[in-house]
């Protein structure tokens, strides 16, 4: 057991006061010599938020002295809440005079001031901030006579920064700029600053995705030191590469993905075994290329995954792995990783083996191709490919008995349309469809879900350290929310006490192909947990299994690439007593940190397309179109058109009436009229502000 494990049980004891640094260090019989560095380890242990020193110097455990430890979610109001790390801990409302300093993202210790009374939440105040999240801060300069101020892009960020006349460096005004913070708020006074970057001009080309990679910290280049490690791989598979390999290049293997894809990392072939299916899914070997602890891997790490921007790819590996060596171009040797899945026709795997193999793809597919087929039998992009064109018919018969096994599991499928931006050359948007999931996108996804699946569940019985993919049950007070939300709809979800994924199944089949069907798939996924990685096993609810993990795309997730080099060392006998203690002690790291690259890439996405969708309304003011009402709130209620784009109906812009959210029934309601609205109803709207900065659209009723 570490010191640091020690000091917590030690201050664990019931009888244990907070002590004195120097009483600390007597009770744990530190010599003189070493008194330095077992108080560096109480410092580390401050900031790390697992004890806390008292205004008298005593240091007590966090959690004994009813402080809670969490990162705050700023509100543009200027109040926030606490999400606390401690799992099943609700969030905590801090209201803007108890901040004392801290923004959105800090990492804070929050002590509560009033207990939340029956469905409020309760409160607390900052009383201490341990990291500090936002260093530099993206926004669009203002200028004055001898200062200027700088108006945050995160509208969580409730404060202006202050930039003293000697701080601007050539800023102007309307300018997108970094600022770096040198001083942080107090009370009653906001953050300064001073300018380190200046972007462009709002509405400047390249100017609106720049800002946000700078936002969100995502890295623009890689560094010198990983680009030369890049530079310096063979991008040909050589003999040494083919030692100790499968040979699997005779094999019928091919991609399919979208035609503007790149990084190739997945890779099928099917076989008739008597009943059964013999299903291969060849992943690319990028643990081969990418040796652990180098230049490489830790930029890798530090990444966590590759971020999909509308108009470009930050990838987690250079182009000579990504889009090179690593990708399975059609017709060239490249190594894989590949699962064989033995399955019979009730979609259970009877049999697998994971092998080291080299494999040739026969073709570079595309999805609308390859559904054109499937779909239509419209053949015409598989001309002389009989083989090919057999296969796919095999794998499309395979894919629906792996989806109907899910379904009886209870697995929820969202079936949500997904929005695809058309820029012109200048970045522009010119167009926004509404993609739908075909059946070769959907073939692809069942065969790595059940690949993932069988993984987990092997790696699970071998009992050996492992990454996870895990989505925990939901909780019963959300579930029970969206259940009075639907009953506006007619729906019902039984028995809350609980849940089986099941039952929220059913609800998806209820709705779909109805007005309200991406509706009410919205509110549902709103009301489920997050799925994250984990270092320890625990169920997949979304998808009702007991096992998953993410093993199908190590060229753009990190913890895919961590998992290939577990299976690949447990295979070859290499997980000595040693190596698995430096896995547990490794695995939770990455767990926790590819889980927050993971939501950061996410954020990034979401803002580039919100963005574009506003651009792209900003050149329809005054276009009328029919909506359906998606979300209702204190201020107003969001509508959605047919095209996926969202924009609020503000109250101050509903000229006909006063109107009121009724949160207790669920509807908006006009004072005087009694006009209401409600989820799902169908209405008229008029685009009037499309908000470049903020990234929002805002609509005014046609007529009632």
């Amino acid at each position: 057991m570490g010191i640091k494990a020690n000091i917590i049980e030690f201050m664990e004891e019931k009888l244990y006061k907070p002590m004195l640094k120097e009483e600390l260090a007597i009770q744990f019989g530190i010599k003189e010599k070493d008194m330095n560095a077992f108080y560096k380890v109480l410092e580390e242990m401050e900031k790390e938020g697992i004890i806390i020193k008292t205004r008298n110097d005593r240091y007590g455990l966090i959690h004994r002295m009813n402080l809670i430890v969490g990162k705050i979610e700023g509100n543009e109001k200027g109040f926030a809440f606490l999400i606390p790390e401690e799992k099943g801990r609700d969030d905590i409302f801090i209201p803007a005079e108890e901040l004392n300093g801290a923004i959105h993202g800090d990492r804070v210790i929050v002590r509560i001031i009033k207990k939340g009374l029956l469905d409020k939440k309760d409160e607390g105040e900052v009383i201490r901030i341990l990291e500090r999240a936002n260093e530099t801060i993206v926004g669009t300069f203002e200028s004055s006579k001898n200062f200027g101020f700088v108006i945050p892009d995160d509208s969580r960020i409730a404060y202006d920064v202050f930039i003293p006349k000697n701080h601007i460096n050539g800023a102007k005004d309307n300018q997108k700029v970094v600022v770096e913070i040198t001083r942080w708020p107090e009370k009653r006074r906001n953050p300064e600053g001073k300018i380190i970057d200046i972007l462009g001009y709002v509405g400047e080309k390249g100017v609106d995705i720049l800002s946000i990679i700078k936002q969100y910290k995502l890295p623009e280049e890689f560094p010198e030191k990983v680009q030369e490690q890049a530079r310096n791989l063979k991008q040909y598979v050589t003999e040494e590469d083919l030692k100790d390999r499968v040979d699997l290049r005779d094999l019928n293997t091919f991609t399919i993905d979208g035609a503007d894809a790149k990084d190739l990392d997945d890779a099928v072939s099917i076989e008739k075994v008597g009943e059964n299916y013999k299903l291969g899914v060849h992943i690319a070997d990028v643990s081969h290329y990418v040796p652990e602890k180098s230049a490489l891997d830790k930029e890798a790490y530090k990444r966590g995954n590759s971020v999909y921007l509308v108009d470009r790819v930050i990838p987690m590996l250079p182009k000579e792995l990504s889009n090179g060596i690593c990708s399975l171009n059609p017709n060239e040797d490249r190594l894989t990783l590949s699962v064989f899945m033995e399955i019979d026709k009730n979609g259970n795997v009877v049999d697998h083996e994971i092998v080291e193999g080299v494999i040739r793809s026969k073709a570079r597919l595309i999805y609308d191709d390859v559904s054109n087929l499937l779909e239509d039998g419209n053949d015409e992009a598989f001309l002389e490919q009989e083989e090919i064109v057999k296969d796919l018919k095999l794998m499309e018969e395979l894919a629906n008995i792996l989806r109907e096994k899910r379904e009886r599991r209870g697995s929820i499928d969202f079936d949500f349309p997904e929005a695809r931006i058309i820029l012109d050359e200048s970045g522009f948007p010119i167009e926004i469809e509404k993609e739908d999931r075909r059946i070769a996108n959907r073939m692809i996804e069942e065969f790595m879900l059940v690949c993932n699946e069988t993984i987990a569940e092997y790696m699970y019985w071998a009992e050996t350290p492992f990454l996870y993919r895990i989505h925990e049950e939901p909780d019963m007070e959300k579930i029970e929310s969206f259940n009075k939300l639907i009953h506006n709809f007619g729906y019902l979800i039984k028995g809350t006490q609980d849940i089986h994924p099941k039952e929220l199944q059913r609800i998806t089949k209820e709705v779909k192909g109805k007005k309200e069907e991406t509706l009410i798939n919205t509110l549902l996924l709103r009301s489920l947990k997050k799925a994250r990685y984990s270092s320890e096993p625990d169920v997949h609810f979304g998808l009702a299994t007991k096992y998953y993990t993410h093993f199908t795309a190590p060229i753009r997730r990190y913890p895919d690439l961590q998992i290939h080099r577990i299976i690949k060392s447990f295979y070859k006998g290499k997980l000595s007593p040693r190596k698995q203690e430096q896995l547990d002690y490794l695995l939770p790291k990455v767990a926790e940190h590819t889980s927050i690259t993971e939501r950061t890439a996410e954020e990034a996405e979401r803002a580039v397309m919100d963005l574009k969708v506003a651009e792209y309304m900003s050149k329809r003011i005054g276009n009328v179109y029919e909506g359906i009402v998606s979300s209702l709130t204190h201020f107003g209620m969001y509508v959605q058109l047919e095209n996926t784009v969202e924009g609020l109906v503000h109250f101050s812009n509903m000229l006909d009436d006063y109107y009121d959210f009724d949160e207790e029934n669920y509807y908006i309601i006009g004072e005087h009229t009694r006009r209401k609205y409600r989820l799902g109803d169908v209405v008229k709207v008029k685009v009037i502000k499309a908000d470049l900065i903020n990234r929002t659209v805002d609509f005014m009723l046609v007529s009632p």
